[in-house]
């Protein structure tokens, strides 16, 4: 795993949101990860939590869970994955083939499902554009993306 990656998981609850630290560095499948969220928070099956990633200041992840429904990812940008195996892990989540071969890619390349946070209030546009600004580190885009969501004071003491 990256030297420089934190994770942190939400469940939404009728009190507001809280959130744990989840550690990664045992996910050798897509399914650990739903498995590690769901360990840290203590969840029963039917809440809806996110899983935030950033890794280095290269990309960040996030997962959403509820219930019995198939986990949604959106992953930053698929040319920053870097071939450790979260990166790999991640890339194979949200359906992407990590380019090894080519390093010197331009552009930033959203991938997954961009419209994962519409309903609670982060249309696809927003997450592409905030995704997408140049010169923005992807810890300040999820401070901004906790923010709106309201969890932004769970996401600064964990960190």
């Amino acid at each position: 795993m990256a030297a420089n990656t934190f994770s942190a998981a939400f469940v939404k609850t009728t009190d507001g949101w809280s959130g744990a630290e989840v550690d990664l560095g045992e996910a050798e499948i897509v399914d650990d990860l739903g498995d590690a969220v769901t360990e840290a928070l203590g969840l029963s099956g039917d809440e809806m939590a996110l899983l935030c990633v950033e890794v280095e200041d290269e990309w960040f992840a996030i997962v959403r869970y509820f219930g019995e429904d198939e986990p949604r990812v959106f992953l930053s940008d698929a040319h920053a994955i870097a071939p450790d195996s979260l990166g790999e892990l991640f890339a194979e989540f949200a359906g992407v083939v990590p380019d090894k071969e080519r390093t010197n890619t331009l552009g930033v390349r959203p991938a997954g499902d961009f419209e994962l946070l519409s309903d609670l209030g982060i249309s696809s546009e927003e997450l592409l554009e905030l995704s997408m600004e140049e010169g923005v580190l992807p810890a300040d885009v999820l401070s901004v993306i906790a923010e709106r969501l309201s969890f932004g004071d769970e996401l600064d003491r964990l960190r």
